[in-house]
């Protein structure tokens, strides 16, 4: 976890004291389940909980120096714990083993991590809705290749990443569902020191399902879904972040970053306004895809539990949580300042002579009998001319002018080939599908 790129409410949810919070209340239900099934008195969940309710300091240093001793985590925690209740303390995590505190925390800390996600795409979601509305009817040049190919809106540009998004948010709900299990199945899974009650009282507690079947671990197919879906939702903020980064090329400059007052764009040139909030959005999306690859190897472990995935997931769980938050509401930033500029993208859709209005004559041809095959040498080597011009020459004089195009078309059939509201009579077909009716 990097401070610079790392977000409180996130980052809170990763500390020690966090973690060790989770495990005391896995292990007071648990203990209190087992009062009220008779394994153990009912006095000592009472105990547990009382001293709870005075609200007590988690001392991590102390834990830590137990565990220095111990080399064992779950060992030092309960040792620590037991030092604070007193003798009732021994009646905790009867029948269960290590994997059961520490894979049913970390279901509870991705879960709660997988709402915030939830909670940063919604954010993100309103301001692309509030821009591709706003530019609705922007007109942009489309582009395949780079190349200036047909006229679109830079609303459906925004309507597209919020489609894209509202996926993302799908996956990212099923996995947080896949994710959210408990397990509560001692040593090797099999319940033969604590019964199946207690692993259900406590996923009720926690809002976790049950694991169906477990081994000493909760299976580890869950986690690489969920690591791989944050890394899909990374990809997502990467795509959008190219192309603010693309428009914003001197060259392109239809839309761009918010520059704030007093920010400088480079040491060496005054006159610089760099995408660097997208470029760092691109680098911190291939982190957080890096961490799906170590998750995926996590899947295949020896038996009943090794402890190959443990270290793996000290990592990945943090990082790649605090890390997409951190993205996601730079990406709302970026998107709702983000400067757009429909003057110069009508300059750069008109900069080629019309050629982007090629396809709608090569149709008519078609359409007024003319092959597909000569419809198309007819416009393509005139097109070809307009192209090696720069966009100095114009296609619809050229087309008007050739004599095989005339044959076929009207001089007035022509230039109506050239109507660009045209290319945005479905706009609202394909908004009413984004966006729905309202």
């Amino acid at each position: 976890m990097v401070p610079r790129y790392s977000r409180p409410a996130m980052a809170a949810l990763w500390e020690p004291e966090a973690r060790f919070r989770i495990w005391f209340e896995i292990e007071a239900h648990a203990t209190e389940k087992l009062g009220e099934l008779g394994v153990v008195p009912p006095s000592a969940a009472r105990a547990l909980w009382d001293w709870w309710a005075t609200n007590p300091a988690i001392d991590v240093p102390a834990i830590d120096a137990i565990e220095a001793v111990t080399k064992h985590d779950v060992i030092a925690f309960l040792t620590w714990v037991a030092e604070q209740v007193g003798d009732e303390a021994r009646f905790m995590h009867q029948g269960m083993t290590s994997s059961d505190v520490l894979d049913t925390c970390l279901a509870v800390q991705l879960a709660r991590a997988a709402d915030i996600l939830i909670a940063d795409l919604d954010a993100l979601l309103e301001v692309i809705k509030r821009r591709a509305f706003e530019h609705k009817l922007t007109p942009t040049i489309g582009r395949s290749h780079g190349i200036h190919a047909e006229p679109v809106t830079f609303g459906l540009k925004m309507a597209e990443a919020y489609a894209e998004f509202s996926r993302c948010k799908t996956r990212l709900i099923a996995a947080r569902a896949e994710v959210a299990t408990c397990a509560i199945s001692g040593a090797v899974g099999t319940f033969a020191n604590i019964d199946p009650r207690v692993e259900e009282h406590v996923a009720e507690k926690l809002g976790l399902a049950i694991e169906p079947v477990s081994t000493q671990v909760i299976p580890r197919d869950r986690h690489a879904m969920f690591f791989a879906t944050l890394g899909v939702i990374a990809s997502s903020i990467e795509r959008l972040a190219v192309e603010v980064r693309h428009l914003q090329r001197t060259e392109v400059l239809e839309a761009e970053e918010y520059f704030s007052p007093g920010q400088k764009g480079s040491s060496a040139m005054p006159h610089k306004r760099n995408p660097v909030l997208t470029e760092n959005l691109t680098g911190l999306a291939r982190m957080v895809r890096s961490y799906a690859m170590p998750a995926m190897e996590n899947v295949a472990l020896w038996h009943e539990r090794d402890i190959s995935h443990s270290s793996v997931e000290r990592y990945i769980g943090p990082d790649a949580t605090i890390t997409l938050d951190f993205a996601l509401g730079r990406l709302t930033g970026v998107i709702d300042k983000l400067l757009v500029y429909p003057e110069r993208m009508m300059k750069n859709l008109d900069k080629m002579g019309g050629l982007v209005h090629s396809q709608r004559v090569l149709l008519a041809l078609t359409q007024a009998g003319v092959s597909r095959e000569d419809s198309y040498r007819y416009v393509q080597r005139n097109a070809m001319k307009v192209w090696e011009s720069d966009g100095q020459l114009s296609l619809m004089e050229l087309l008007k002018a050739d004599e095989d195009v005339a044959a076929a078309l009207s001089a007035q059939d022509i230039e109506d080939k050239f109507n660009l509201d045209y290319h945005f009579a479905q706009v609202d077909t394909i908004f009413r599908r984004v966006f729905g009716e309202a």
